[in-house]
Formats: C-alpha cells, structure tokens, sequence
C-alpha cells in the first residue's frame, strides 16, 4: 500500500534496521530474505533522498534524517499495533509475550525477582529481558524499545505515565572493623572519607545520592566509581571507606557480611521507586496486567 509515494511496508523495514542496528538482525526479525532487506533499504534511500545509515566496521552510524524518522515511524507503528491491530484480550496463562524492563540491580534483588517468582507460577510462557540503565530511558520508553522503567521518580520525565512502588531511604554503610565509622556520623566527617560511589550508563549520570545532594557545597572524596550497587559492599571489607546505600539493599548484604548500617548523616528526604511506561502501552492489556502485578508486589515491600 503507498501512502504520497511511500510504499508502507517500508516503514516497518525502516524501523527493524534503526531498532536492530544491524541490516541481517533486522530481515531475521521480521522474515525477510537478505536481499529483500536490501532492496528496501535502496528504496527508502531513494524516496528519503538520503543514505540514511552507513556500516563503519561493525559500528552502526546514522544520518540525522533517519535520528529523525525513527521515533516519528517507532511511534506511528506502535500506535497501530495497540489501537487498531491488538484488540485480543490478554491470556497470562497462554502468553509467550517478553518483557523489556530498565532497572537498576538494586531493585532487581530487592524487589523484581518477586515478581519472577509470581509470574513462573501465573503465567509461566512470560519471561523478561532486564536492561541495564540507559543514559537516555525515556527516549527507549518513547519509542517503544522497553515496556517499563523501574526508577527513582526524580530521574523520569513526565512525558509518559507514571505509577509510584515505594518509599526508600538511603543509609551510609561501611565495614565492622573501619575504626572511623562511629554510630554517628557528621557531615563534614561523612564527606572527607573515602567514597566508594555507584554511576550508572556510558556518561556516569548523577547518583541518587548525588542528587539528593545537591545543594550542599562540600565534595566528597569518591575512591571507587562501579557500575551497580551490588559491588559496593565487597569493596568496603576491611577498609576505611563508606559508601552510600539503599537501606532494603544494604540489610540484605548485612545478612552474609560484616556492615555497619548507620543513618544518613543529612536529614534526606525518602525517595519514590516508581514504574513508568509508554503512553501508547496504557490500554494494552498485557501492559495493565503486568502493571497491576508490579503494584501489588510493591504493597507488600
């Protein structure tokens, strides 16, 4: 079907190879031949009166034209598939659908692999793909490249729905035998010390504490930067250093290691874990399904 001279189907050619990044993944995952995909890549070319995307080695490299098609042609196509296409109601027991969810280890530990354990025993087809934290999740979220971000609300926009999970605090933690960790801590103590401190994505965006922060001159002396909260207990055994934690996260490693839980030595505000998902999934049943598990699991946090 053409559309003002653009055969249709095109799109969807378009928007496998900008969301596989990769013209073979991208005839795979919607069963064209090879040199089908190619054929259509020269005919967008030819009607965009532009390369689109080149191949530099293995890196993937496009143009603006095509940075500025792929979420309008993202959008449009997932607009169709949840308004006019999927109209079937959603059977958990029978559905092999996959779940694309951002969160970060922490929530993984404390909180989602409840909700593995309830959807193995209601809906054992469903499984999960769980991403680690992007330096852009609400453009993934826009484009319907994930179904969920589970996050601290601060770090969501409010370009998309929205629900909260819980409430949770962060504590200072360090080692039983850190002779400088008293019971109490002052700030200006708590900012001299060696720091181990979490950063998530290429760009290390700001921690949570770092934003809770802000507004504080001081700097902290940061040793150690990891990529998840999960390493940061290891790396606090038998030295002077403090990180700052989750308080859920830092119980649950104070089970199997020698850590001090102390207060936050700032009166920090709690902050909101919440789920967020695309506008366009907010009728899609299988969405509202998993929506209302999330919600339920969260009430008995």
């Amino acid at each position: 079907m053409r559309f003002k001279g653009l055969d249709l189907n095109l799109l969807v050619a378009l928007d496998a190879v900008m969301t596989n990044r990769s013209v073979t993944a991208a005839a795979r995952s919607i069963n064209l031949s090879q040199p089908a995909m190619s054929a259509a890549i020269a005919r967008l070319r030819t009607y965009f009166g532009d390369e689109l995307f080149i191949m530099r080695g293995r890196e993937f490299i496009t143009t603006p034209r095509a940075a500025g098609l792929a979420s309008a042609v993202r959008e449009a196509l997932l607009h169709i598939q949840f308004s006019i296409v999927s109209s079937d109601p959603f059977n958990p027991s029978k559905s092999e659908r996959r779940f694309r969810i951002i969160l970060s280890d922490f929530m993984t530990l404390v909180f989602f692999e409840k909700i593995v354990a309830r959807v193995a025993r209601e809906a054992p087809g469903v499984s999960f793909e769980l991403l680690p934290l992007h330096d852009d999740p609400g453009e993934l979220l826009h484009c319907g490249h994930v179904d969920f971000l589970i996050l601290p609300e601060l770090f969501m926009s409010s370009a998309n729905p929205k629900v909260k999970l819980f409430n949770e605090t962060l504590v200072c933690v360090g080692c039983l035998t850190n002779k400088q960790l008293a019971r109490q801590l002052c700030f200006e103590k708590y900012m001299s010390m060696g720091h181990v401190s979490v950063a998530f994505g290429r760009t290390h965006g700001p921690s949570i504490e770092e934003r809770l922060l802000r507004g504080h001159s001081l700097k902290r002396r940061i040793e150690l930067i990891v990529p998840g909260f999960t390493l940061i207990p290891p790396l606090l055994l038998g030295t002077n250093r403090i990180a700052s934690m989750p308080l859920r996260l830092a119980k649950r490693f104070a089970k199997t290691l020698p850590l001090r839980i102390i207060k936050f030595p700032l009166p920090l505000p709690p902050f909101i874990e919440a789920v967020q998902w695309p506008a366009l999934y907010d009728t899609d049943p299988g969405n509202k399904w998993m929506r209302e598990i999330l919600c339920q699991e969260a009430s008995r946090i």
